[in-house]
């Protein structure tokens, strides 16, 4: 477990707020959407979905956009489980994903079977159908040591005004060396200097229309060599 942890506000006793990055968790309009639009939708998911795929995210918060991918898999009619790496700086702490997650009723069985998990262990190591593993500590560390390729990333880190170093060129060329060809990753943000650290590690980048008031987000797939 990460020594470090998240400072949180709620707005509305609902939606928490990193006072840390001075950013809400998920969407003041519908999270639940914007984790739809941006990172299912973002990349083609669940069209591409086959045994064995594998989603790795930066930012695991809430577990949102863990437990929207799970449902989006299991109505999608796979059978096996879906392999979901995640990582994570400042971790919540179990009561606080569950008060975040009571925002989500239609995700509340898949819910109460992560909050259960994590309060046993932060790694998730105990949650069944599904394999899920959350790293905490600092992803600019972290990523480097894992020898996965994933089929598609979530980069869903804070504001890159307020937390530029989860959106660094060199994390972004981890995240390019971790993906395989023919990969994909999707983000709310169109930040000029993430879309050049994503083309620079390898993707074709496109600006693509974003959810709610964000007007642009950013798709990327790695091509096959």
């Amino acid at each position: 477990m990460s020594d470090q942890h998240a400072d949180l506000d709620w707005r509305d006793n609902v939606i928490p707020v990193s006072t840390r990055f001075d950013d809400p968790y998920f969407s003041l309009d519908n999270g639940l959407a914007e984790t739809r639009h941006v990172f299912l939708d973002g990349n083609q998911l669940p069209a591409r979905f086959a045994p064995g795929f594998h989603i790795a995210e930066l930012g695991f918060g809430t577990g949102l956009n863990l437990l929207t991918a799970w449902k989006a898999w299991e109505e999608s009619g796979q059978t096996t489980p879906l392999s979901f790496t995640s990582f994570e700086a400042f971790p919540m702490s179990a009561k606080e994903i569950e008060k975040a997650l009571a925002a989500f009723p239609e995700l509340s069985a898949y819910a109460t079977r992560l909050v259960t998990a994590y309060a046993q262990d932060p790694t998730l190591a105990t949650l069944h159908g599904i394999h899920a593993r959350v790293v905490n500590g600092d992803a600019r560390e972290t990523l480097k040591a894992q020898n996965f390729e994933a089929d598609a990333w979530f980069l869903d880190g804070f504001s890159p005004a307020k937390n530029p170093e989860l959106w660094d060129a060199d994390l972004m060329a981890q995240v390019g060396a971790h993906t395989k060809a023919g990969g994909t990753a999707a983000t709310y943000t169109a930040a000029g200097f993430v879309r050049r650290s994503l083309e620079a590690a390898g993707f074709i980048v496109t600006r693509t229309p974003g959810f709610g008031r964000k007007r642009h987000m950013t798709q990327c797939e790695k091509p096959a060599p």
